[in-house]
Parts: C-alpha cells; sequence; structure tokens
C-alpha cells in the first residue's frame, strides 16, 4: 500500500480580493521506505504541500491519503491526533525548545501522549541518542550545542514517536557544507534502521543527490518525476 497518495490536489488561498492557487491538480504516490525530495524555486508550492501532508493545512480540493487516511476530510483535533501518532517534523531552524535538555527536547512529543510510560519514554530516548550520537550530550540545552547538534536531536525528536513518516522542511538549510552531508547521511541510516519514510522540501543538491525519487514543483504544478531507486540500489 502507497504511504501517500495525492489525487488531483489543490490549494488556493485568499489574499484580500486576490486568490493565489499554491498547488494545481497534483496526482502522486509515494511508496514506504523511501528518501523522497520535493523541489523546485521558492513559490513553487513545496511547503504548502508538506504542511498538508502533514496535517497542518487542507488541499482546497481533491484527496489526499496518508498510511490509509483521507487525511483531506480530518477535522483540526483528528488532524491533530493522526500526525501525533503517525508523522515528525524536521525543520530548518531546529525549533528545539530553549529551556529543555537535549533529552527533554526527545521525549517532549512522547508526553503529549500519555500512553506511553515513564519507563518506555526513557528507554525510547536513550536509543535514539545513541542512534544520533548524542549520547553524552543529553543534559546539555540547545544553546550549549552546535548548529549540527541540534538537528540530530530534532531527527532523534522526530523519530522517538516510531512515525511511519518524517517531514523535513530544507533541513540543511542552516549547516555548513560538512554537517549538511553528516545530516544527510544519519537520516539515511535511520531510513534503513527504522524503515521510516523521508520526504524533503529542498533546494540543497546535496539532498538531491541522495533522494531515490524526485519530484519537481514549478508554480504550484507537478512537471516531473524522476525514479533514482536503481542508482542507489
Amino acid at each position: 500500500m502507497n504511504l501517500v497518495t495525492a489525487t488531483d490536489v489543490s490549494k488556493t488561498y485568499q489574499t484580500g480580493e486576490v486568490e493565489v492557487q499554491a498547488l494545481k491538480s497534483l496526482n502522486f504516490e509515494i511508496e514506504p521506505a523511501g528518501f523522497i525530495s520535493f523541489v523546485g524555486p521558492s513559490g513553487s508550492g513545496k511547503t504548502t504541500l508538506l504542511n498538508m501532508i502533514g496535517c497542518l493545512d487542507k488541499p482546497s480540493t481533491g484527496s489526499l491519503s496518508v498510511a490509509g487516511t483521507n487525511v483531506s476530510s480530518l477535522g483540526r483535533t483528528d488532524g491533530a491526533a493522526f500526525r501525533g501518532s503517525n508523522i515528525g517534523f524536521v525543520f530548518q531552524d531546529f525549533n528545539l525548545i530553549p529551556v529543555l535538555s537535549v533529552f527533554e527536547n526527545i521525549e517532549y512529543p512522547l508526553l503529549m501522549t500519555s500512553s506511553i510510560k515513564a519507563p518506555e519514554r526513557r528507554e525510547r530516548v536513550e536509543n535514539l541518542l545513541e542512534m544520533v550520537g548524542m549520547a553524552d550530550q543529553t543534559k546539555k540545552y540547545p544553546n550549549q550545542i552546535s548548529g549540527g547538534q541540534m538537528q540530530r536531536v530534532a531527527i532523534a525528536r522526530a523519530l522517538v514517536g516510531d512515525p511511519k513518516l518524517v517531514l523535513a522542511d530544507e533541513p540543511t538549510a542552516n549547516l555548513d557544507h560538512d554537517t549538511a552531508y553528516m545530516v544527510i547521511d544519519l537520516m539515511k541510516s535511520m531510513k534503513d534502521k527504522k524503515k521510516t519514510t523521508f520526504i524533503f522540501s529542498t533546494h540543497d543538491p546535496k539532498i538531491v543527490g541522495e533522494a531515490e525519487i524526485i519530484y519537481t514543483l514549478e508554480d504550484g504544478i507537478l512537471i516531473s518525476r524522476e525514479d533514482r531507486r536503481s542508482d542507489h540500489g
């Protein structure tokens, strides 16, 4: 079964008297456990699309299915619950909570789910800290670690709820060249270990170079799909 299916998805915003069509009749399917990149110039609709897949926004028309659920029909409360159970996020500016330690930042999404008790929370966080190479930094705060380390923490936080899907919006934009490559390698490794699908919105040629499938957007239209899995296999 496909993890994401878009059928004639369009998004229109009203700005005063002007209608802006951010996405125009998109149709695509994304299989599980992939490294997928949506590329295109600023204003092409990449972030709008990620926000809809992540249940932060809804299509104006068309149908969008994620993990077998028609998310375009979910209300705000159901959308938030679905997002919490199925989707992780990685942002270009890390979005860590300054007053929480590294450990607490990763644990935070689990605190929103009362069904996960403290011993399991600790075990999940410690396992991910090990996986992302931050096990010796657990008590530090975001202002005490580097940008690359912050993004490692953000990746661990995105994965701590065992999501089927991680959405990454320009995740290397604020990182230097070498750190960006390290973060991309880390995400590829986590995809293989945890069988999580990563979907990127990016301008970064380093991410595009590693993507298995590349969708190109231009003015809200999906103009091409390139399958490079044979190159990465």
